[in-house]
């Protein structure tokens, strides 16, 4: 198998699946076939039909979008979860070993970025299905993020917890450490409305200025933020498809919000 997507670091490629339009029993069955024996006995845990869809189009996607950047079967790629239980490339190919991946899903989308030689995270959230509560921000955000979000009126409080949301579940998923990072010891802050500034506890051993963020809307409902690493100080080049895995894939036009 040869790659036909050639990547370096310098490119981040972001792969949005709207799974619930997979609706075919036949894909269904060759996308079934593409996952390991632990993928197959967890799909069919799930109890909702939307659930075990999305699983199953989450595993088969990473699985054919790795393919596209190193000579692997998609059948054939394994993942060694790091000891906060993030996966990362087990295949010994350097084409295979060089890539760095984060994936995430909501209700009705799924979002997979997917680069080389720098960390990254990737979230995204369906507004439209998540119903916060003024009590989340205080109990999860930084004082400085909380005293923000008072301030702003009452009919966009909802989308901008959101902001902060995506950008600090991206955050936590590049440093690959989930949520034992607590989420009030780092703060987003907004300049203005099209960019965004980190900072960070010096307990927490990092250094905000070592991340470059994205948010863009997918689509109304849907909110998906990026983090990655900074290498040269040189801007990667994003670019979004969506696709449906072993099927299509189709250049996505999306207009960037904050960075």
């Amino acid at each position: 198998m040869t790659p036909h997507h050639p990547l370096t670091s310098q490119q981040i490629d972001i792969w949005l699946a709207f799974y619930q339009t997979i609706t075919a029993p036949e894909l269904h069955e060759a996308l079934l076939e593409l996952l390991n024996d632990a993928e197959r006995q967890q799909q069919i845990r799930f109890y909702r039909p939307d659930d075990r869809l999305r699983y199953l189009v989450t595993r088969a996607l990473v699985r054919i979008t790795l393919s596209r950047y190193a000579p692997v079967a998609p059948a054939d790629w394994t993942f060694i979860p790091n000891e906060y239980g993030r996966p990362a490339i087990g295949n010994p190919h350097p084409d295979a070993r060089s890539l760095n991946f984060n994936v995430s899903h909501t209700r009705g989308l799924i979002a997979l970025a997917v680069t080389r030689e720098r960390v990254l995270g990737v979230d995204v959230e369906n507004l439209a299905t998540r119903q916060v509560s003024d009590g989340i921000a205080e109990h999860f955000f930084a004082p400085a993020e909380v005293a923000e979000l008072a301030t702003v009126p009452e009919d966009r409080r909802q989308d901008r917890f959101f902001e902060y949301w995506t950008f600090k579940e991206a955050y936590i998923k590049a440093r690959g450490m989930g949520l034992s990072i607590p989420l009030d010891r780092f703060s987003f802050h907004f300049p203005n409305e099209r960019k965004v500034a980190l900072a960070v506890d010096p307990e927490l051993g990092d250094d905000g200025a070592r991340w470059r963020f994205w948010q863009f809307r997918p689509t109304p409902e849907h909110l998906l933020a990026l983090c990655a690493e900074r290498l040269d100080g040189a801007v990667p080049h994003v670019t979004v498809r969506t696709v449906i895995p072993t099927v299509s894939d189709t250049p996505f036009a999306w207009t960037l919000l904050k960075r």
